[in-house]
């Protein structure tokens, strides 16, 4: 996974509740066997209509949103069934932090798992940025050793678990963690040939 520190991007703006991740990434785009190469398909029932024409007015068919790495969206995001592929497509399109007032638990402990910044702020403090970002591009600064967001002249903190923060700045999988305790690890295995 990539290190995640510090974040400077414009604001996506998806204004809607209740995202599951059928919507994320439809069923049909779930028979590849990478991790790679969902992004195409992220949010495609509402990036277009039934000829796979883009919808202009979907808010990532908008050019001034190109390159944006931040999405903030409303409550409840991820929500639904489990599947992986929700934060596997969400990265692989280019974001690499989602802001929400709250998050399906399953969702996530994903994004952290896949190198995603999940941050939950107040209603009110989300609400403020989906109004900004409609409303103009709206720059962003993420820091995730301070815990904090900058936008439109405000600064918001968020807190995340220790576990999740050191892992996604060193940009650790859980595999990656494993591996910090090898030499523990080692010594525990030649103990343990002892007692066989």
């Amino acid at each position: 996974m990539e290190p995640i520190n510090i974040v400077d991007s414009i604001v996506t703006p998806l204004n809607r509740k209740n995202v599951d991740t059928d919507q994320i990434i439809s069923k049909e785009f779930l028979k590849r066997i990478e991790r790679t190469g969902f992004g195409q398909y992220v949010f495609y029932h509402w990036r277009f209509d039934e000829n796979h024409e883009k919808i202009e007015e979907f808010v990532l068919n908008q050019p001034k949103y190109d390159g944006s790495t931040v999405l903030v969206a409303h409550d409840n995001f991820g929500c639904g069934s489990s599947r992986e592929h929700a934060p596997w497509a969400i990265l692989d399109y280019g974001f690499h932090v989602i802001i929400a007032p709250s998050f399906a638990d399953i969702f996530h402990n994903n994004c952290f798992k896949n190198g995603i910044l999940p941050i939950v702020l107040p209603v009110k403090q989300v609400e403020e940025l989906l109004e900004k970002g409609e409303q103009e591009t709206l720059a962003i600064s993420i820091h995730l050793e301070a815990q904090t967001v900058k936008a439109g002249g405000k600064t918001y903190s968020f807190e995340i678990d220790p576990y999740y923060k050191k892992m996604l700045i060193n940009g650790w999988d859980e595999i990656s963690l494993t591996f910090q305790y090898e030499e523990e690890i080692a010594k525990f295995e030649e103990k343990s040939k002892q007692f066989v």
